[in-house]
């Protein structure tokens, strides 16, 4: 469990690569202060802020937003690097609120680097502060510890850094403020150059000049986020990876000609091992394609305000509205529209052919985790022996280039359910397919997701459990059964229901017990200690108020021990249970079994076009690979008895 700190009290940290994830009600900027015994920080490159948003050892976001993660390596710090302080502070001249007391309380966690928290800080008792130090992490006799400060400054970033020991506070505090408020003006940072010598080819951002910051590598982006039906968004960001020292280097990239981009190369980001650089170097891909894609969209608006800024000018003087200068007037303002829409157009494509060629090298190098149903690594498919970092579920795109896709991958073990949405929205009007197609799809996609779960995860390290009430989907489920890959087989009838949903929330319960009370040893023998996904098709079909209320249980506390949920349903379909329901379906990740965008980034909101991974229709790949994970549960089961 994770020690709820209270301000002042500290706790040992366990392993030194962490995150500290941030969460507020309004946007906020995040940095860190880097400081010797005494915790004096001896000049501006001693602070991580969004201008400067890297140093050895941690990297901070580089905008303000109300969800935060820090990466740090506290292995990587300078032997005189004794303290890390986690700054927060309000963006000025934005319109939000200008004092802390005014918001909810910031949360603050240090987790590690598969979400586990190990310690979290709810900053409380702030009221006209406008920054605050909230925790620091300081090594004492060669061991690191996380302490809760909460230190709040009513004279806000100058304040808390000059404190702090900085004597140019001031300016760098004007310094951070202008980069936030550049940043936010322009909804999305610009890419900045990558550092000499480094092969990673960054895209520019078209419309746009150079960034005055300094030349350091992006912030990892964050998990496209699901926006319900009903309800708000839900963040769901992906983990920053970067480090400042990999062990292991990236491979060497083939010099570029004079005047021409260098060539991508596969796993060129950072990482401990090859598929950490792939993953962190397909979410710098997102990230790419967001930004350069917001710069475009930005610049066609600019063009279009000073466009119609010039033609009002011309339409308000009676005097100009007619005749030749007014004509030339309005040609001018049209011209110069159509340059600046040109310019950007001409930048974007630049940018697009460049992640272009970067996907048509990252796609075919990517393992079975990450890789597409038709991609040539499943034919040589075998029982992985460790747990992937993440999983593909699909692919996302945006509408200026729709055939450049970027693998959505998730973090395992999973944090949070997925909902595989089977009703006919009003997204789906223009979907050639009727309901009950819709349907088959559906549970398609959810046999896809849970047969690549199934294929990642290590022999006996990940179970399947179906329910499916009225057998309405035995075609689609026919794979996971006849490979012998289920658990058992799907659940029928409203006893089937009640019977798997009764032995799972057992597990939860046992489980949760345990290792509230430090007691793990103590489990029955012959618990499945194994992941747990639960695949509830057709629901509420089979369903009563208790079983609901089970299923409900098992979303909130399911993930936190082991036990997922995947629905494939319709939400249409539970509408006599009202609003009773809505927390549930804001807990899951919504996907679609046809391509719809409904997925937004953090940043600035991009409707991604999200596309299930399926297997091509005719292929064998899907019996093989399960075939594969059934005969490695056998073999298992056999030298276990």
């Amino acid at each position: 469990m994770a020690a709820e700190l209270v301000r002042g009290q500290n706790h040992p940290l366990p392993q030194t690569r962490l995150e500290i994830r941030i969460s507020a009600g309004n946007p906020i900027v995040a940095g860190a202060t880097l400081g010797d015994e005494r915790g004096t920080v001896h000049g501006a490159e001693w602070v991580a802020h969004p201008a400067s948003p890297q140093l050895a050892g941690i990297e901070v976001p580089k905008q303000a937003a109300a969800a935060h993660r820090l990466a740090i390596d506290l292995d990587a710090m300078p032997e005189h690097i004794h303290r890390v302080t986690v700054l927060l502070a309000l963006p000025t001249g934005v319109g939000g609120p200008a004092r802390f007391g005014a918001m909810a309380a910031p949360f603050v966690a240090v987790t590690g680097l598969d979400g586990t928290e190990i310690a979290r800080y709810t900053v409380t008792d702030l009221d006209t502060e406008s920054a605050v130090a909230a925790l620091e992490l300081y090594r004492r006799q060669g061991a690191w510890k996380v302490r809760a400060v909460g230190q709040g400054y009513a004279g806000g970033l100058a304040a808390m850094l000059h404190d702090q020991g900085l004597e140019q506070g001031t300016d760098l505090a004007a310094r951070i403020e202008e980069a936030v408020a550049r940043g936010m003006a322009r909804s999305v940072a610009q890419p900045p150059p990558r550092p000499e010598g480094d092969g990673r080819v960054r895209t520019a951002a078209a419309g746009g000049g150079t960034d005055p910051a300094p030349a350091k590598p992006p912030t990892p982006p964050q998990q496209s986020q699901d926006t319900p039906p009903a309800g708000g968004p839900i963040d769901y960001q992906h983990p920053g990876r970067r480090t400042a020292a990999p062990p292991t280097p990236p491979p060497a990239v083939p010099p570029a000609a004079p005047g021409h981009p260098a060539q991508p190369v596969a796993g060129d980001a950072s990482g401990w091992t090859m598929d950490e650089r792939l993953y962190n170097q397909v979410w710098g891909m997102f990230e790419d394609l967001a930004r350069t894609t917001a710069a475009y969209r930005s610049a066609v608006d600019f063009a279009e305000s000073r466009m119609e800024q010039e033609l009002d000018r011309v339409l308000s003087d009676p005097r100009t509205r007619v005749g030749p200068a007014a004509d030339s007037a309005r040609a001018e303002a049209r011209d110069k529209y159509t340059d600046l829409v040109e310019q950007a157009r001409e930048a974007l494509e630049r940018d697009l052919r460049q992640l272009t060629a970067e996907a048509e090298v990252v796609e075919p190098a990517l393992p079975p985790a990450y890789a597409r149903w038709d991609s040539p690594v499943w034919q040589a498919y075998q029982v992985p022996m460790e747990i992937p970092m993440a999983v593909r579920l699909g692919d996302l795109h945006l509408p200026e280039r729709p055939d450049l896709r970027i693998p959505m991958l998730v973090r395992l073990p999973l944090e949070r359910g997925l909902w595989i949405d089977a009703g006919r929205s009003g997204a789906y009007d223009e979907v050639a397919v009727d309901s009950g197609e819709l349907r088959r799809l559906a549970a398609d996609a959810a046999v896809a997701i849970a047969a690549r779960l199934l294929a990642v995860y290590p022999a006996g390290e990940f179970s399947v459990h179906v329910i499916d009430p009225a057998g309405s989907a035995a075609g689609s489920f026919a794979p996971l059964v006849e490979s012998g890959a289920l658990a058992e087989p799907p659940a029928a009838g409203a006893q089937g229901v009640s019977s798997v949903l009764a032995a799972l929330t057992q597990r939860v319960d046992l489980v949760q017990m345990a290792v509230r009370s430090g007691a793990t040893d103590a489990l029955p023998p012959d618990l499945d200690t194994a992941e747990q996904l639960l695949i509830v098709h057709d629901f509420p079909h089979g369903f009563d108020d208790r079983a609901v209320t089970q299923l409900r249980y098992l979303a909130d506390e399911g993930p936190s021990v082991g036990v997922h949920l995947m629905m494939v349903a319709d939400r249409e379909d539970a509408r006599a249970y009202g609003p009773v329901l809505d927390p549930l379906w804001r807990s899951l990740l919504r996907l679609t079994p046809v391509a719809e965008d409904h997925l937004a980034d953090p940043w600035v909101g991009h409707a991604w076009t999200y596309e299930p991974s399926l297997v091509p229709s005719g292929s064998r790949v899907l019996g093989q690979v399960l075939g594969e994970v059934g005969r490695a549960a056998r073999a298992r089961q056999s030298y276990g008895s």
